[in-house]
């Protein structure tokens, strides 16, 4: 798509500050994750981050099963909240791509934790597949969605999304050698808290500020990106027109006085445009 195209898209609906804050914490605290899981450990003797899955802390044998389930279900209710606060300024088709995967993650995970695997059978096992699909492939939605504010922020949702991708195709596949079965489903499950944080903080400090309304009074919004190349479009018409006014001022002195070459030569004049003369 070209940058004309670009500016003449409907601008994003802005968004209050209370509301970016909101959103932008929700997605923060999805990293409560990491921390609620290491108590679990803890508190499971001898068990293996590389070797068992993440579901076995929420299993009758673990003694931390009632902590881990209810961080998988406030994991769902934090992402969801966040899209849904958010939305608006998720813009183009990578903004609703997003909005549809990080629900089922959302929706996958609260299963996760409402049915533990050592009783809730299949429900469990769509649960977890909607949760690692839904993480790698809306991180690289969301990638897209945020690219026009930050190309590093895109850029970095954008790995982070593959890597899941990767974590969760090796994961379901069963090639597990090189980082252990637990290890593998981390690769997959990991990356969409760490992510959605980059998001946040991202989203909570720009705000609407990323947004610049076209000289003109359009009602289209700039990318910082489109604004530089702006910028360095008027720069480029400046430095035409200055030639031309150099070149017609040297054409006019030349024809006013044609037998005296050594005239003295105005440069303030002559940088000046024809209007400004």
């Amino acid at each position: 798509m070209s940058d004309s195209d670009d500016r003449t898209a409907p601008a994003p609906t802005s968004l209050s500050r209370t509301r970016y804050l909101a959103g932008g914490a929700a997605w923060l605290l999805t990293l409560q994750f990491f921390v609620l899981e290491a108590v679990s450990v803890a508190r499971f003797g001898g068990y293996s981050r590389v070797d068992q899955a993440i579901s076995d802390l929420g299993t009758s044998l673990s003694p931390g099963a009632g902590l881990m389930n209810a961080s998988f279900i406030a994991q769902g209710v934090l992402i969801a909240a966040g899209a849904a606060l958010l939305r608006p300024a998720l813009v183009g088709l990578g903004g609703r791509l997003a909005l549809v995967l990080l629900s089922a993650a959302a929706v996958g995970t609260v299963l996760v934790g409402l049915f533990p695997s050592d009783d809730g059978g299949a429900t469990h096992t769509v649960g977890a597949i909607l949760y690692l699909v839904g993480s790698g492939l809306g991180l690289i939605s969301l990638a897209y969605a945020l690219r026009p504010r930050s190309e590093a922020v895109g850029t970095v949702l954008a790995l982070l999304g593959l890597v899941g991708i990767i974590g969760t195709v090796f994961f379901g596949t069963g090639v597990t050698q090189l980082l252990g079965y637990g290890g593998m489903e981390r690769v997959g499950a990991y990356v969409l808290p760490i992510g959605l944080a980059v998001a946040a903080v991202l989203l909570v400090r720009q705000g609407d500020d990323w947004q610049v309304v076209l000289p003109e009074g359009e009602d289209a919004p700039l990318t910082k990106r489109q604004r530089r190349e702006l910028e360095r479009a008027e720069a480029f018409d400046r430095a035409r027109e200055r030639d031309e006014a150099l070149e017609a001022h040297a054409k006019k002195t030349a024809a006013a006085d044609p037998d005296d070459p050594d005239e003295p030569f105005d440069e303030e004049a002559a940088w000046k445009s024809p209007r400004q003369r």
